[in-house]
């Protein structure tokens, strides 16, 4: 018989956690082994899982899938759709006001097209156990700027968004993108320039 719960507390480092029961008593504990393969927990998470006992009689959960939340995005994922569809505003009233050249929306659009699916291509080889995409591939695309579907990418696949150092790296990417895109917006350049 399956039962449901929420992840209550997740050690990542460690690679286990607790579950709490959705109908009450006491947590369950949780190894990563036992959820879907290449998806990692976070706390908050709803979930359905077996039961078994261990030698000493202590209950472990064990073969744990996620709830799927019914027409319901992810705070994550929406907070990085958002974070994305800024950006793309005010790179539009940038180009509105003249201040840059509109070739720059295709070529974010572009970029982060390409950026976006080249994480979901890292995801799939991640679970197929097959070669991936170099992370320095993944920073170059977001620090060209496909760095607003890399955003979206992260939360979306649940993708590289807990390991360090990279997302350290991503958002130098996105600072020193977006920095760039401000010089060029402003006539600091062509104080530099000329």
């Amino acid at each position: 018989m399956r039962e449901q719960g929420t992840v209550a507390e997740w050690n990542d480092g460690r690679g286990f956690g607790f579950i709490t029961p959705a109908g009450g008593g006491p947590r369950v504990f949780v190894h990563v082994s036992e959820f879907p393969r290449g998806q990692r927990p976070t706390t908050s998470d709803r979930v359905t899982y077996a039961v078994r006992h261990d030698d000493r009689n202590r209950r472990r959960a064990h073969d744990v899938r996620y709830v799927k939340r019914s027409g319901s995005v992810r705070p994550a994922l929406l907070t990085a759709i958002l974070g994305a569809a800024l950006f793309a505003a005010v790179a539009t009233g940038l180009v509105l006001l003249g201040r840059l050249p509109i070739s720059v929306l295709p070529a974010y659009g572009v970029l982060s097209l390409l950026s976006y699916t080249s994480y979901g291509s890292d995801k799939a080889a991640a679970r197929r156990g097959s070669r991936r995409i170099p992370e320095s591939t993944l920073h170059l695309l977001d620090l060209l700027g496909g760095w607003p579907g890399g955003l979206v990418a992260r939360q979306a696949y649940r993708h590289k968004t807990r390991k360090q150092p990279f997302r350290t790296f991503f958002w130098g990417t996105v600072l020193i993108n977006c920095g760039v895109l401000l010089l060029l917006a402003t006539d600091v350049v062509s104080v530099f320039a000329g």
